[in-house]
């Protein structure tokens, strides 16, 4: 691109760039970009979108085994609510010059990453109220920041993607209420749910501020509005008067209210589980990615029936417009 326009032309583009993100206006696609902006929203917003279709997977695992027809027609409207946020996103990435097929040829095969916290299993019904409340709650603060993101076809998608994702997070909440306030067996079914989802769930921010690769580039660029660690903290903050009405316990003893700076303190984190889970090593890696390739087998007549039709449908327009210039040639004659 830089080539294209000439060394002074980057310039003067680079500086207009420049001027509409600290004036907080959004980038388009058709607005010259940096090549590392337009990297890093390829990046974040394909792993959001994998993270989407990928999280599919967890909660549909119980679909069939749902306690009731309505917690069953709730969690089918929100897998099918995650496929429709994936679709969104490789959307929007698609205006940045990537295809769909290169970003799931890059997901399948290793080269592009997903959310680690969907690498683990969904053992019992109250999983996915776990999931609901934690996971989409910490989603929720993660995303609605991005609403405002500098590449506006981004920001626009997500507006949707998080009214949906807080209707999910209070879905969540409400199966764990009835959960913990039902009998001594569901409410422990709820407390063993949120012990083993609570520090995946915090460690969905990405790593400590002063360890994140992309975040001060991030923010610099407006594509983030806030830090890793600003963003746990928040986290931590709204769930504990939560976990108090639902009656449940973190499982973090060091959970604790500062006075001083007016928010809460907690334990240290165990960083090295989530690089061994990025790296591939968690419980279901492997059944995650071997699932989605297989899923993607399995539906290649359905895009090939569609790519057939659209051709065919190219075909009759065309035609039909030849013929409709033959009549009106006529007719003047």
């Amino acid at each position: 691109m830089t080539a294209m326009i000439g060394e002074a032309g980057t310039r003067d583009a680079q500086e207009a760039f420049d001027a509409a993100v600290a004036a907080d206006e959004r980038i388009e696609p058709r607005d010259w970009m940096p090549d590392a902006y337009r990297a890093t929203l390829v990046r974040q917003i394909a792993q959001h979108a994998h993270s989407e279709i990928i999280g599919m997977q967890p909660e549909s695992n119980w679909l069939t085994r749902a306690p009731s027809l309505r917690r069953k027609a709730i969690l089918m409207a929100k897998v099918q609510d995650e496929a429709g946020h994936g679709l969104y996103l490789y959307s929007a990435a698609e205006t940045l010059g990537v295809s769909r097929d290169e970003l799931l040829d890059k997901l399948h095969t290793g080269r592009q990453k997903y959310s680690s916290i969907f690498n683990y299993p969904t053992l019992t019904w109250a999983d996915v109220g776990a999931v609901g409340w934690l996971v989409d709650g910490a989603a929720i603060i993660n995303q609605v920041p991005i609403c405002r993101c500098s590449y506006g076809p981004y920001a626009r998608a997500m507006v949707r993607v998080c009214k949906e994702e807080s209707f999910h997070q209070r879905q969540g909440y409400e199966l764990l209420h009835t959960l913990s306030k039902g009998t001594p067996e569901q409410h422990a079914m709820a407390q063993d749910a949120v012990d083993r989802w609570w520090w995946p769930s915090m460690m969905m921010f990405g790593p400590p501020d002063d360890e994140s690769t992309h975040s001060a580039q991030s923010m610099a660029w407006k594509i983030k509005r806030h830090s890793n660690d600003e963003l746990r903290q928040r986290f931590v903050d709204i769930c504990v008067p939560q976990a108090e009405i639902l009656g449940l316990t973190l499982p973090d003893p060091d959970i604790r209210w500062n006075e001083e700076r007016g928010q809460h303190d907690f334990g240290a984190i165990d960083w090295s589980e989530f690089w061994d889970v990025l790296r591939g090593n968690g419980p279901c890696n492997e059944e995650r990615l071997n699932r989605r390739r297989q899923a993607h087998e399995d539906g290649a007549w359905v895009r090939e029936a569609a790519a057939a039709y659209s051709e065919k449908h190219d075909r009759r327009t065309e035609r039909d417009r030849h013929a409709e210039h033959d009549q009106h040639g006529k007719a003047q004659a």
